[in-house]
């Protein structure tokens, strides 16, 4: 069975609430990324990661330092799930654009990036975080879609096949 953690980055409490949700469903852990090290990479088969965005499209603060720790690990052989929380009303132009900063940190790792996201169902103008059609990780808007954040957590969990 793989061993799983969830780590985020938070400001206002959005994010890590989450990332606890998402770790309750998991019966796993969720870390702050303050605390992200080379022995919790090293201890897990699976890191899910979650940044808010903010700003023109910026990574949450406490994720600068976080993206430069996994970028010296060894992640060859961990499977890499990425969620992201935004405003896509206030924000519609940098949707969740912290997926693909942190996506583009570890896309050359080694690791196998897995929870991509069909676009369907979201209303956006723009974000740095889309492929094609398809989030390169889980969008989640609380701001304006709340209701919808339990079954879309619940669907891309079951497309991770963990």
């Amino acid at each position: 069975m793989n061993k799983i953690i969830v780590i985020y980055g938070s400001t206002t409490g959005t994010t890590e609430d989450v990332a606890g949700r998402i770790a309750a469903k998991l019966n796993t852990s969720a870390i702050p990324v303050s605390d992200l090290s080379q022995d919790v990479i090293n201890d897990n088969d699976v890191l899910i990661l979650g940044s808010s965005t903010w700003g023109a499209g910026e990574l949450q603060d406490d994720w600068y330092s976080g993206v430069d720790t996994l970028k010296a690990a060894n992640l060859n052989g961990k499977k890499i799930a990425i969620f992201g929380c935004g405003d896509s009303s206030s924000y519609s132009d940098t949707f969740c654009d912290a997926i693909s900063i942190i996506y583009n940190a570890v896309a050359k790792s080694g690791a196998t990036l897995v929870g991509r996201v069909s676009k369907d169902g979201y209303s956006f103008d723009s974000s740095a975080s889309l492929d094609g059609d398809e989030f390169l990780g889980l969008p989640i808007d609380e701001m304006n879609e709340s209701h919808k954040t339990d079954e879309r957590i619940d669907a891309w969990l079951k497309s991770l096949n963990l």
